[in-house]
């Protein structure tokens, strides 16, 4: 028996003890008081209905039904069974259903109505005896159905409670966990770009090592440049994620990246030995910065990509759009032979298809026949 059951246990022990108890002292006080004038048949009969009373009391507390109905029979020999029989009333009505509890409390009246025909009570005429036994059991069924209503309503409202403290615990993780993903994503996009221009940089650094010292030495500050700049890229992103800011609430592109700061995503991909080729010239009017940071998180990640996947191929880069209508991005290089794996998550497309869903817009990528992976994306630009 485990400990829970153990407690319930000996909780409706205890419950079971103090109803007998008290039932056992009222039935004591009734016989007390109506068989001081009675014969000596009489008081037998109510000391023995008396006792049968008492230990029905126990039967009632498990099963008020049966119980109540023999107190109730029990009623129509002797006002002994009176207060068993009321109780049982009650105790029907507080954890049965109404149509049961009213099986017990009519039970009881009629033995009351059956006591008073043979044994009426000096100084009250039958009538108003009737009346006054049906009105108490009437009043013990509402009590007891009202009590009943009540337990039931504390126990929906502490259930209610329990299952909102449940969902705000559920919300909360499900936030925490947004907030980590988040993060990641922004951690993701920011060092994929950086450390790919590192490890070219360190590339043409290592395949050219008859270079000249003022080279190699240029070649190192780029390095070391680059690698500050990702660690302030790094705790620019995290401070922005610690802010409470609704406005960055979506996860879009911080506030201080735009469409203007794609030149120099070009420019540094050109200095670390990747071509990029640029098909017509950028917009000239800026867009929201929400739209701006979005297409350079687009472009970035597809030029990081790039590095990654297909290291000394060409890129085209295409981007295009006006207030009105769409901004446009197209990035294209010819795929390689499939070789080691490069190092990564894997997850950056499907964050940057995620930020664009979230923008309004859509974002396709894929190897066409001629063997050109192509990244299109388009996104809303409101007039």
């Amino acid at each position: 028996m485990s400990s829970v059951t153990w407690v319930n246990f000996r909780s409706r022990a205890a419950a079971t003890a103090i109803s007998v108890a008290a039932i056992g002292v009222l039935v004591g006080l009734t016989v007390w008081t109506t068989t001081r004038a009675e014969s000596p048949a009489l008081v037998r009969l109510d000391l023995l209905t008396a006792a049968l009373s008492v230990g029905a009391t126990a039967w009632i507390v498990r099963r008020p039904v049966t119980g109540g109905v023999l107190a109730g029979l029990l009623a129509a020999v002797s006002p002994a069974a009176t207060p068993v029989a009321s109780f049982a009333a009650l105790h029907a009505a507080r954890t049965r259903p109404f149509r049961r509890a009213v099986v017990v409390a009519a039970t009881g009246a009629a033995g009351q109505a059956v006591q008073g025909l043979w044994r009426p009570a000096p100084g009250l005429s039958y009538g108003w005896w009737l009346l006054l036994m049906t009105a108490a059991y009437a009043a013990l069924l509402g009590w007891g159905n009202w009590l009943q209503a009540r337990r039931n309503l504390l126990a929906a409202l502490r259930d209610r409670a329990r299952r909102a403290e449940q969902e705000q615990q559920r919300r909360v993780a499900e936030a925490r966990q947004a907030e980590r993903t988040r993060i990641a994503r922004e951690m993701h996009d920011v060092l994929a770009h950086r450390l790919s221009l590192l490890a070219a940089y360190a590339g043409a650094i290592e395949y050219r090592p008859d270079s000249t010292p003022q080279r190699l030495t240029a070649a190192a500050a780029v390095v070391r440049d680059s690698a500050h700049q990702a660690l302030e890229e790094l705790r620019e992103v995290i401070t922005l994620l610690r802010r409470d800011d609704d406005d960055d609430a979506d996860g879009d592109a911080p506030p201080t990246r735009s469409l203007a700061d794609v030149a120099q995503l070009v420019e540094e991909a050109r200095a670390a030995g990747q071509p990029v080729r640029v098909d017509g010239d950028f917009p000239t009017t800026d867009p929201p910065p929400q739209l701006g940071g979005t297409a350079y998180r687009i472009v970035r990640e597809a030029l990081t990509n790039a590095r990654k996947h297909a290291p000394g191929q060409a890129v085209d880069l295409t981007l295009a759009g006006a207030p009105g209508s769409r901004l446009t991005i197209v990035v294209r290089n010819q795929t390689v032979a499939a070789g080691p794996a490069a190092p990564g998550a894997g997850t950056g497309l499907i964050g940057l298809a995620e930020r664009v869903a979230i923008a309004g817009g859509g974002l396709t990528h894929g190897t066409d026949a001629a063997g050109q992976f192509r990244l299109s994306a388009w996104l809303p630009w409101p007039a």
